[in-house]
């Protein structure tokens, strides 16, 4: 079995994981406003929320080194050999924070590795966004529009997963309140964060189908001639805007260049 064949396999387990997952998360969560319910009850069903969350956040996690690879072996992105060796040395370390903050939560040190977990995100979703939008104007360092384009959406759908793991953490100290008594004010506040979660599960959904959709179909996306016809035709000062693009992209092609010396990549496409 060659090595792409198994990376495509455990692409496809890791988006269906994603998926699904997110899935089981929105509906054990349902009950935990439902007042009429015990505490003890309500309290079950986020415990049940939080044991289906961690397969998801495998599964995205697992799709960052899986969708790299696989752009090494097509040369979709520049990274080869120890660079390919050093992602996945990386993520396992971030899965077993990960997986240490799960098994861990509720407690101070649980505290302490999720949050180690939300600062790896911060570092990875704007290089996500950054090069993904970067590649889509100047064809580097993702040498294919749809791959730059599937990287960007990807990003987008780790800052919506970012917000509803704030959600979830903070059901826990509203938890706290509710327990100490009856707060209305506390029932209240759970309530639209739910709401806000929900809502934020339907757009997470559409990110990920269109994140699936661009690596199974491979559409072309707008590039750069396309976008500087439209501006001429629909602007009166398109001209102006072509012409502050053209000097961006000249730029972009010095700091491309520059790029690929100083880590010794050559050009892919």
């Amino acid at each position: 079995m060659s090595t792409y064949l198994f990376l495509k396999w455990a692409h496809i387990i890791a988006m269906a994981y994603w998926l699904g997952g997110e899935w089981g998360v929105f509906n054990a969560s349902r009950p935990i406003t439902d007042t009429s319910l015990t505490l003890d009850e309500r309290k079950r069903h986020m415990e049940t929320a939080y044991r289906i969350d961690i397969l998801p956040r495998t599964g995205i996690i697992l799709l960052l080194p899986l969708g790299l690879h696989m752009g090494a072996i097509y040369n979709y992105q520049p990274l080869h050999g120890p660079w390919i060796t050093g992602m996945w040395v990386f993520v396992a370390a971030w899965l077993s924070i990960t997986y240490s903050a799960f098994f861990y939560r509720g407690t101070d040190r649980g505290v302490m590795l999720t949050r180690i977990d939300e600062l790896i995100r911060y570092v990875v979703i704007p290089l996500l966004i950054g090069f993904g939008i970067y590649s889509l104007v100047t064809g580097w360092p993702f040498t294919q529009n749809w791959y730059a384009a599937k990287a960007t959406l990807y990003g987008v759908a780790l800052i919506i997963g970012l917000l509803l793991r704030f959600i979830m953490r903070h059901w826990v100290m509203l938890f706290r309140q509710i327990a100490a008594g009856p707060n209305p004010e506390a029932e209240a506040r759970l309530d639209r964060e739910l709401a806000l979660g929900r809502g934020l599960a339907y757009v997470y959904w559409i990110v990920i189908a269109s994140v699936a959709f661009f690596g199974v179909f491979k559409p072309r996306v707008f590039r750069r001639n396309v976008l500087r016809q439209l501006a001429l035709f629909y602007n009166p000062f398109g001209g102006i805007f072509v012409g502050g693009c053209d000097v961006f992209f000249a730029d972009a092609k010095i700091i491309r260049d520059c790029l690929q010396k100083f880590f010794g990549l050559g050009r892919c496409c």
